[in-house]
């Protein structure tokens, strides 16, 4: 097969991650290991209306709030009735996001009137709905922080381990996993000097079973119980549904409740299929519109979460966004991406979210990665326009941010830490110009410039948002100048639009080379391939001839150019 057959939902959309404490954080401190006080920190209130109409413009058609749930800190809020964490369980200064410690809550440090927190967060959203903008936020289901207290939960609403039996180490009933007769011993600090008592201790967040977690792993958390006997095999027990599938069922829909438009779910892989079936089920028949993202890197579940669970994307990670990595790092080969659709997602590509960067992976400028960010030119294309499903951005991604130095728990690794307070100097510069992009040196200018080209292209042409994919290796690997390791070429179509892309990997040789669009490709296309046809470039490159379709498309294109064609 050459061609996809999934059906587009007409849904391309642009989803603009943003990791909220660092986005308005001006504070050009940046000590290592630095305070609140000393560091900064970004505030809901940052993302003002000036940010939204530039976010808006420059293409995007979502944000994911990253964060936004209250979660485990080394900064003391008790003076506002927040119980202090245990340094010991607490990873940075700032916390990781994902070591939630009260679900119906949101995180103080982005306040500006800590009381008055929640107002702020309900005002940041429904000021980016009105910009046009949906909101995506957060939902850890996997695992809570060690210390996990709900202050917020609303009346009746039953804490998280509160009715759970200790001395059982697995009971369906129990919302965690217990090692009854141990303690738990934090990596973090001497045993002598840990303050936190967990006795019996939980099972980690990862799934290790030992009271005494490595400093590698996810010490700070514990594992959440969906019924799964870690101890026996891991089997399910989800009759009658545990008791953690009610609990966070009716989190989920708090959230909803508050107008948000999505969920983004965090290691979603993790949690038993059966228990998304019968959430999001119950969240959609409410809410339909609402939209469930799963961080996911197993592909051999892709189909059943999709198919049963009821999920709307998946992340391609394992798949596009590794292959892409490799091609932009001097080795792998274009035909992987043919792999990807052939073998992995090509019959369900429009539930695939593509990306190239995440708070996750390493900033593409990093000299972990490319080193320069137009190394991703190419990469950036194929990641927006090989199908019909969303895009991801990471904020500063379009400004070549390079995510350099060690901020303190997040080492030197080229990703922005999601675990310190800091400032990152390219979006700070960007920040205090008031998003002017005459601001930015030459070079961002015009980086900036090349995604919002692409996010326009996504949003405003048809082919793109619902068109069909036809993959053209196969027709030119015998092709004379296409090396198909380096140059990967494929037709998106509509009745009303057609178009050629072409991308050449490479980083130091130029492609000159002859497109073959064979017979069957035109008949896809319901196109004469005797006829005439003008092929113009819709992406900026000087590219305007008339070609008689079955002549073939002779190209030149640079070291890591890009061609988009419409055929007229």
């Amino acid at each position: 097969m050459n061609t996809t057959v999934a059906k587009p939902k007409l849904d391309k959309l642009v989803i603009y991650q943003i990791f909220t404490r660092l986005f308005g954080n001006q504070n050009t401190t940046n000590h290592r290991n630095g305070t609140l006080a000393q560091n900064g920190v970004g505030k809901f209130a940052d993302i003002d209306d000036r940010a939204l109409t530039d976010l808006r413009a420059f293409g995007a058609t979502h944000l994911w709030f990253t964060g936004i749930l209250e979660h485990a800190t080394a900064t003391d809020y008790s003076a506002f009735g927040i119980r202090p964490d245990d340094p010991s369980v607490v990873k940075g200064q700032a916390g990781s996001p994902y070591a939630v410690k009260d679900y119906y809550d949101v995180d103080p440090d982005m306040a500006v009137d800590v009381p008055n927190r929640m107002a702020e967060f309900e005002s940041l959203l429904h000021r980016t709905q009105g910009h046009g903008l949906k909101v995506i936020i957060d939902f850890v289901p996997n695992h809570v922080a060690r210390q996990y207290h709900s202050d917020r939960k609303p009346a009746g609403v039953r804490d998280l381990g509160e009715a759970d039996d200790t001395q059982q180490a697995f009971s369906a009933q129990n919302n965690f996993y217990y090692l009854p007769g141990r303690q738990f011993v934090t990596p973090a600090c001497e045993p002598d000097r840990q303050q936190i008592r967990e006795y019996p201790a939980k099972v980690t967040g990862s799934g290790s079973l030992t009271e005494a977690p490595s400093i590698d792993d996810w010490y700070e958390t514990v594992k959440l119980n969906y019924g799964i006997d870690v101890f026996n095999g891991w089997v399910g027990h989800f009759d009658p549904p545990p008791a953690t599938w009610h609990q966070m069922l009716d989190i989920l829909l708090f959230w909803a409740a508050k107008g948000v438009d999505g969920f983004r779910c965090d290691m979603a892989h993790l949690i038993p299929v059966e228990f998304w079936h019968w959430a999001i089920g119950q969240v959609k028949s409410r809410y339909p519109h609402l939209i469930f993202i799963a961080e996911i890197y197993d592909p051999g579940l892709y189909r059943r979460f999709i198919e049963e669970g009821g999920f709307d994307y998946l992340y391609d990670k394992v798949g596009l966004y590794d292959s892409l990595r490799r091609l932009m790092e001097g080795h792998g080969s274009c035909h992987d991406i043919t792999r990807v659709w052939q073998q992995e997602s090509g019959d369900f590509s429009e539930h695939m979210l593509r990306f190239l960067e995440t708070h996750d992976e390493q900033r593409i400028a990093s000299r972990f990665f490319a080193g320069d960010p137009w190394i991703a030119v190419p990469a950036m294309v194929v990641t927006a326009t090989l199908h019909t499903g969303p895009l991801l951005l990471y904020f500063g991604q379009e400004l070549g941010v390079r995510a350099e130095g060690s901020e303190g728990f997040s080492g030197d690794d080229g990703r922005t830490t999601i675990f310190d307070y800091w400032g990152i100097p390219e979006w700070q510069d960007y920040l205090r110009s008031g998003f002017d992009n005459g601001a930015l040196p030459p070079d961002t200018q015009q980086l900036k410039a090349f995604y919002g080209r692409l996010n326009a292209l996504v949003n405003q042409s048809d082919a793109i948002q619902n068109g069909a994919f036809y993959d053209l290796q196969w027709a030119n690997n015998q092709t004379p100048g296409y090396n198909g390791n380096r140059l990967y070429s494929y037709l998106r179509h509509t009745g009303q639009q057609r178009l050629l892309i072409v991308c050449n990997f490479d980083r130091t040789q130029r492609a000159d080379t002859t497109i073959q669009i064979p017979t069957h490709a035109w008949q896809t296309m319901q196109l004469d391939e005797t006829a005439t046809y003008r092929f113009v470039d819709v992406f900026g490159a000087n590219f305007d001839a008339e070609i008689i379709g079955s002549s073939g498309v002779p190209v030149t294109l640079p070291p890591l150019g890009v061609l988009i064609l419409e055929i007229r």
